[in-house]
């Protein structure tokens, strides 16, 4: 989200160069991911959903060429369940238009994420419907599972931030992804696997 607000700016570098400095400040002073997601949100008010779409698509194609744009784990870990035949859900606090040119390049049909409140004419309001953090991303989680008739003890998910928790109490086999300390400490204490966060280039396969 940050990386792609980096590339917004560019393109209207007028119309947020006074929002970037709050952006920054907030996520210093504000300790609410929930907050901070409602206010990343909020300064995107104006735009219609069609062109923040479009930009998503020219920054996802320019990111993914970089070096350091996808955790290797998380490549190797979507590609090792595709092949076992299991289903791949994106569950993120970020939105559609960054996520579906990623979902797109990994075959992944079903995305749960923060949705964009569209006006008249297609308009983005700033406001979301809920953003998918915290508790949302468990309870999201949950009903994925019993739409699909899921035992949740054959289920997996990663996390990297704390906000992740409710998400990886509701499987079976929770992965933590890097070193947050308290998803860390919930690791060892209930067991749980650790991934490398170590970031690479993206590669089609589990190499």
């Amino acid at each position: 989200m940050i990386e792609f607000w980096r590339h917004w700016s560019r393109l209207h570098p007028t119309r947020v160069a006074t929002d970037w400095l709050e952006l920054r400040t907030e996520a210093t002073v504000t300790p609410d991911r929930e907050t901070l997601n409602r206010g990343y949100y909020r300064r995107y008010a104006g735009v219609a959903l069609a062109d923040l779409e479009a930009a998503g698509r020219t920054w996802y194609d320019g990111y993914r060429r970089g070096g350091t744009a996808f955790v290797r784990s998380a490549l190797r870990a979507v590609a090792a369940h595709r092949a076992a035949g299991r289903e791949v859900v994106l569950v993120s606090g970020s939105m559609r238009p960054l996520l579906a040119p990623l979902a797109d390049e990994l075959a992944v049909a079903t995305v749960v994420c923060t949705e964009l409140v569209v006006g008249p004419g297609g308009v983005l309001t700033g406001e979301v419907r809920r953003p998918m953090i915290g508790a949302a991303k468990g309870e999201a989680v949950v009903r994925v599972m019993r739409e699909r008739g899921a035992d949740p003890q054959d289920c997996f998910a990663y996390g990297d931030h704390e906000s992740d928790l409710a998400m990886l109490r509701a499987v079976g086999n929770p992965v933590v992804v890097g070193d947050s300390p308290l998803l860390n400490d919930e690791a060892e204490r209930f067991g749980w696997s650790v991934a490398s966060a170590r970031r690479g280039p993206f590669r089609s396969e589990s190499t």
